[in-house]
């Protein structure tokens, strides 16, 4: 019996000679109805051996197809092992059982299809697949192995039920592909990635993955020219994107992916050029580390991002917010579940200073203010906490405490305005009633000592002896008059500048202002109201002093954080 004919494998089994009598056809050698066989219908065998056998070429009478094997419903015993095999057709087992995992390790092949197969194991590193490979329907107990290979096609394992007892279910590190698609897939294991290049999308769409102890999904540096897509998934353990590349949409859209109280999907670096979508019920339990990522758009909803302090978006860029809400209270509460200190920060101010940007983007103002108010606010509170010495704590918190209440820290300078405006009216009220109980006298040292003034301290019933006059002189005062009113009802004082309360307490409050009302008049500390018109007017000509100067520096922008 010589050695690379059909002789050799006899006698040919019942199923075999099936596969014999289909070679030359191009059709499906279908064994039995075709269906699933189970592992002791023995009756439906086919020897790996005769299959690599017929791929390598056959002999002279037994050649195969053009399109190559095509079986379906076969019991595959043996190892089927075609290791750094050249293949120049395609290999299609569908819906049989494989006995033994098969070998197509540094093989080159057309196509290779196991739809519908049972497998305990798929072993196809740096593989060469001038089409795709699919598994389609298939349950792999062992594990997929491709690492390092290189498809012309799609990896399709769409339903596919994927487990392997190693904790990797599908290695396909450095795996080039036109696309990966495993749609309603379940995996028992992790799914490994790492470096793939991808030339259309990665397709997880209702993809259940547990992996509790560990990665659930790792494709750190993959480069996607297209989407990937979780949409409806679900992961039980970590998913890591790190470095990656991806030229569409990140789509998230009703996933479940769940690491409670550690990281649930690490995204740090990765360049998303599409939109990023997180919402439709989607939910994050765990960490979502979004460190450096950069997104052309964020389409969400904020019930869908994961709670507080399990969240990081430091130095994360984004374009836009659409779809979700875009008022600013919300989204400060979306950045107030970032908890810096678990990390070992005290404060991350990119992530507002980022909002605050995309806010003027489109157009809201005030929203982009407020958000860097409160960025203001919780980076100076930060930056008092690193103090421990009480006295420059306590200078930095009335300095904080200042700078928020007049200028908002820098960020809204025209409130010192409004400031000044309370003062003013403050002294117009303050002075006009103290002036309206005589609290007020004249500034002139003059006018002080002029017989008008003195004479009117008292009435025309008592008599008062002037150094001036050398001679006693009756007092003005009417009963019950003032001695500002008698002074001012003189005939010697009409041309003495008139108490005007409106102009008093804008000259006072404003230094640059020479409106003459406070170098004409001054509180009396010894009548009614007169104690606290000083004290008022004190406190006023230092407040505006430093509204004054706060105004100029809101609008230089000094105070502002850097």
């Amino acid at each position: 019996m010589a050695a690379g004919c059909l002789d050799q494998f006899r006698p040919v089994l019942t199923s075999e000679e099936i596969v014999v009598d289909h070679l030359r056809s191009g059709d499906y050698a279908v064994i039995a109805d075709g269906s699933l066989p189970d592992a002791d219908q023995h009756e439906r065998s086919v020897r790996g051996e005769f299959l690599k056998f017929l791929l390598l070429g056959g002999d002279e009478t037994h050649r195969v197809h053009e399109k190559g094997i095509q079986l379906r419903g076969a019991l595959i015993t043996g190892v089927l092992d075609l290791e750094g095999c050249r293949i120049h057709c395609g290999i299609a087992l569908e819906d049989c059982r494989f006995a033994a995992a098969p070998n197509v390790r540094a093989a080159i092949i057309d196509n290779l299809n196991l739809n519908g197969s049972f497998l305990p194991g798929v072993r196809a590193d740096v593989v060469e697949v001038r089409g795709g490979v699919s598994l389609a329907g298939a349950t792999v107990e062992g594990g997929i192995t491709l690492q390092g290979a290189k498809l012309g096609g799609p990896l399709n394992c769409d339903g596919a039920k994927i487990s392997s007892a190693n904790a990797v279910a599908l290695l396909g590190d450095d795996i080039v592909a036109r696309s990966v698609t495993m749609r309603g897939a379940s995996v028992v294991g992790a799914i490994s990635i790492v470096g793939a290049e991808l030339g259309s999308d990665l397709n997880l769409a209702g993809i259940d993955i547990h992996s509790p102890d560990g990665f659930a999904l790792k494709a750190n540096g993959i480069d996607v020219d297209g989407d990937v897509i979780l949409h409806s998934g679900r992961a039980d353990g970590e998913i890591e994107i790190i470095g990656a590349h991806i030229s569409g949409d990140f789509d998230c859209t009703g996933s479940k992916l769940q690491n409670p109280g550690k990281v649930t999907l690490r995204f740090n670096r990765s360049i998303v050029k599409g939109a990023w979508f997180l919402w439709k019920g989607a939910r994050i339990d765990g960490v979502l580390d979004m460190t450096g990522a950069t997104l052309s758009s964020i389409h969400d909803d904020l019930a869908c991002w994961p709670g507080k302090g399990d969240l990081m978006l430091n130095r994360c860029l984004y374009d836009a917010l659409i779809g979700g809400t875009i008022d600013a209270e919300q989204r400060l509460e979306w950045l107030a579940r970032q908890s810096p200190g678990r990390w070992g920060e005290d404060f991350w101010p990119q992530p507002y200073e980022q909002l605050a940007s995309v806010y003027r983007a489109m157009g809201h103002e005030e929203d982009a203010r407020a958000v860097l108010i409160a960025k203001e606010r919780l980076q100076r509170r930060a930056r008092r906490a690193r103090s421990s010495n009480p006295f420059i704590w306590t200078l930095l918190a009335a300095k904080d405490g200042i700078l928020g209440v007049t200028v908002r820290y820098g960020r809204q300078p025209l409130l010192a305005f409004f400031w000044l405006f309370f003062f003013w009216m403050t002294g117009v009220a303050l002075f006009g009633h103290a002036e309206s109980h005589g609290a007020f006298k004249p500034a002139s040292f003059v006018a002080l000592r002029s017989p008008e003034w003195i004479l009117c301290g008292f009435e025309p019933s008592e008599e008062r002896v002037l150094l001036a006059m050398q001679q006693p002189m009756a007092g003005r005062a009417l009963p019950g008059q003032s001695q500002l009113d008698c002074y001012r009802s003189q005939l010697e004082a009409a041309s003495y500048p008139r108490f005007n309360a409106w102009m008093y307490s804008l000259d006072t409050l404003f230094p640059v202002l020479e409106i003459d009302q406070k170098n004409a008049w001054r509180p009396d500390p010894n009548k009614p109201w007169g104690r606290m018109a000083i004290a008022y007017f004190y406190l006023q000509s230092v407040v505006g002093w430093a509204l004054s100067l706060l105004a100029v520096a809101g609008f230089s922008g000094v105070v502002k954080s850097r």
